[in-house]
C-alpha cells in the first residue's frame, strides 16, 4: 500500500534498471480499471485459525521453528562493525556485521553467566560487545576475546566459548535466520526468484529513515491479511489514501510461497510506461508478502517493510521500517520524509493494525464460527494453504 505524501514536485526515487523479466511481464499486464475483469471467488475459514491457542502453537513449531525467518533489513546495518540487539521473535537476539562485512545472528547472551550483552535495540558501532555483568568481550563474529581476571579462570577453555550462534544468511535486502541452533541455514522455496525481484528494486542499498515497533493484541495473520487484498482500501482507508487507489485486482504473481502483487495508481494509463522507468513509482505499486511474516511496498519517495513477530495467538511484535535512497540532506527532503513517515504511521497503525485488533476482539469469544475472503480477497487463500502446508489443514 502506497501511503506517499508527495505534492509531485520532488525529485523521485528512480525505479533502477535491474528489473526482472517476471517483474516487467507483470507491470506489461496491468490494465486500466475500466479494462479489467472482476475476479469472483468466495473461501472460508475456521474462525478458530486466529484465535486458537493450540493453532498458535502449531504454527510456531511447525512453521515458525521450521523455516528460515526475516530478522531486520540489511540496511539496519549498512557498516561493518554494528550490531543490534533484537528480542521480536521472544528470543534474546543479537545481530552483528563483522568487520569481513558478514551478517550475523547469536543469542544475545554471555558465556559466563547468562547476562543479557547488549540492550540497545538502535544499532550501535563498535568492533566488539562487552558484557555489562563481568565485562567478558567477544568480537562481532562471536568469538570470546577477553575474560576479566582471566587468571581466576584457571584451566577454561576461551577458545570453546564464543556466543551462540544462529544459522543465518543474508540476501534480497534482508538478514535472515533460523530460531532453531541444530536448523540449516536454508533459505526457503521461491528465494531466488524473491531475492532478484527486491535487489533489482533496490532493497539492499537503502538507508532507514525510520523504524517503529508496535506491540498488537491481533493475531499475526489478521495483521497480515490487509497486505494480501485491495478490498479494503476503498473503504476501511476512505479518509485516507483510498484516492490514490482504484478498486480493481491487482497482478498476482507466486515466487514460490511468496507473493507479489502489482497495480496500477488511480487512473493508471500503460502508456505511461512508454516513458521509461524513471518515474515508475509513481504510477505502480509493488506489493511483496514475503513468506511466512514479512511485508515490501514500493512507493514513489520511499519503501515500506514490515516484519510480523507472533509471540501468543492474540499478540503480535511488529518492526515498521521506512527505507529511502538515501538520508535526506536538504531541508526539503528531510519534510518530506518526516510528513511521509508521520502518515504511514497513521495508516498503517491507526486503519490497518486497528483493523486487526477489532478483528481479534470480535473473534476471540469463540462464537463466530467461519470467516469468508471474496474475489478482491482471492490472494488470501494461497496464503493459508502455504501454513497449512507446514501444520496440516485445519477443520
Amino acid at each position: 500500500m502506497d501511503t506517499s505524501t508527495a505534492t509531485g514536485d520532488e525529485k523521485p526515487m528512480p525505479a533502477p534498471g535491474g528489473l526482472t523479466a517476471s517483474q516487467w511481464e507483470a507491470i506489461r499486464a496491468i490494465r486500466p480499471m475500466e479494462e479489467t475483469p472482476v475476479p469472483t471467488h468466495v473461501s472460508e475459514r475456521p474462525a478458530s485459525i486466529y484465535t486458537a491457542e493450540g493453532r498458535y502453537r502449531q504454527e510456531w513449531e511447525g512453521l515458525f521453528l521450521k523455516t528460515a525467518l526475516p530478522v531486520t533489513v540489511s540496511a539496519h546495518l549498512p557498516k561493518p562493525g554494528m550490531s543490534v540487539a533484537h528480542d521480536g521473535y521472544g528470543l534474546p537476539l543479537l545481530l552483528t556485521r563483522d568487520r569481513a562485512g558478514k551478517a550475523r545472528v547469536f543469542l544475545n547472551a554471555c558465556r559466563h553467566r547468562g547476562s543479557k550483552l547488549q540492550e540497545s535495540c538502535e544499532p550501535v558501532t563498535s568492533g566488539r560487545v562487552v558484557c555489562p555483568y563481568h565485562a567478558w568481550t567477544y568480537g562481532l563474529d562471536g568469538k570470546l576475546i577477553g575474560i576479566a581476571r582471566a587468571e581466576t579462570f584457571e584451566g577454561l577453555q576461551k577458545d570453546k566459548l564464543g556466543l551462540i550462534e544462529l544459522p543465518s544468511f543474508e540476501g534480497g535486502g534482508f538478514i535472515w535466520a533460523h530460531l532453531d541452533p541444530k536448523a540449516s541455514p536454508t533459505p526457503g522455496e521461491g528465494f531466488a526468484e524473491l531475492a532478484a525481484d527486491l535487489e533489482g528494486l533496490g532493497l539492499p542499498s537503502m538507508h532507514v529513515y525510520g523504524k517503529r515497533s508496535y506491540d498488537l493484541p491481533a493475531n499475526w495473520k489478521l495483521v497480515y491479511e490487509p497486505f494480501l487484498e485491495g478490498y479494503h482500501v476503498q473503504r476501511l482507508h476512505a479518509s485516507s489514501i483510498a484516492k490514490l487507489f482504484d478498486d480493481a485486482p491487482t497482478k498476482i504473481t507466486f515466487l514460490g510461497r511468496n507473493i507479489r502483487q502489482t497495480s496500477g495508481k488511480a487512473g493508471f494509463d500503460p502508456a505511461v510506461l512508454d516513458e521509461g522507468i524513471e518515474k515508475l513509482h509513481r504510477h505502480i505499486t509493488h506489493a511483496y508478502q514475503i513468506f511466512p511474516n514479512a511485508i515490501f511496498i514500493t512507493s514513489p519517495y520511499y519503501f515500506t517493510v514490515m516484519i510480523l513477530m507472533p509471540r501468543a495467538a492474540g499478540r503480535t511484535i511488529v518492526d515498521l521500517y521506512m527505507l529511502v535512497k538515501s538520508p535526506p540532506d536538504n531541508p526539503k527532503a528531510e519534510e518530506l520524509y518526516a510528513r511521509s513517515f508521520a502518515l504511514a504511521q497513521d495508516v498503517f497503525g491507526n486503519e490497518d493494525f486497528r483493523a486487526a485488533t477489532l478483528q481479534q476482539e470480535a473473534m476471540t469469544p469463540g462464537l463466530l464460527d467461519r470467516v469468508y475472503y471474496g474475489g478482491l480477497e482471492e490472494a488470501i487463500e494461497p496464503f493459508h494453504a502455504n501454513i497449512e502446508d507446514y501444520i496440516g489443514k485445519p477443520n
